[in-house]
């Protein structure tokens, strides 16, 4: 998993956003998201680019687990995650991405919580995700949704850079945090 955002993203910057900026609206995607996605991506360098119709599935079939913030008519912020079939107690958080504009609002962490407090994902008692070991700003992010829940992360090896090919890739950690409450 990877995420653009910087780790000091809300202190930082939220002192700095004007007292008449709107407050981003979290919802799911839809069909219609998915090129201003590909867009948001695109432009969030270290962020791996999927294809168009990659987040055009994201807003099909897991529409439940993904979430875009809108600020101003404008894509600011997606989250893609979903529920791994053998583990239905886990979401497997894939990107996380928030626009140079959409940030100061604590975005990364809020549009996780909005997916996890879906009815429909009750179940989930611990969240799933990568990092790469120098990825400061996803740890500091994930670090403060498990303090924020009084839980641990866990940390093990997954994928390796050789695993990625001819593509140059760092590893691949796998943080697990958790558990949860049941709601």
């Amino acid at each position: 998993m990877m995420t653009n955002s910087n780790s000091q993203e809300t202190a930082s910057r939220t002192s700095a956003q004007p007292e008449n900026a709107k407050q981003p609206v979290l919802r799911a995607p839809n069909l219609d998201d998915a090129k201003a996605v590909h867009a948001l991506i695109k432009a969030s360098p270290p962020l791996d680019v999927n294809s168009v119709y990659v987040y055009l599935l994201l807003a099909h079939h897991f529409t439940d687990t993904c979430v875009v913030a809108e600020l101003n008519n404008e894509i600011v912020g997606f989250v893609s995650a979903y529920v791994p079939p053998k583990s239905p107690d886990v979401l497997f958080v894939w990107q996380v991405a928030v626009a140079e504009n959409g940030r100061g609002f604590g975005l990364g962490k809020a549009m996780l919580q909005n997916i996890l407090q879906r009815p429909h994902l009750s179940k989930v008692r611990f969240v799933e995700t990568t990092v790469g070991p120098d990825n400061a700003a996803s740890r500091g992010m994930f670090a403060s949704l498990a303090r924020k829940a009084g839980t641990e992360i866990h940390e093990t090896a997954l994928f390796e850079g050789h695993h990625f090919g001819e593509q140059a890739h760092e590893d691949e950690r796998l943080l697990r945090i958790g558990p949860f409450s049941q709601k």
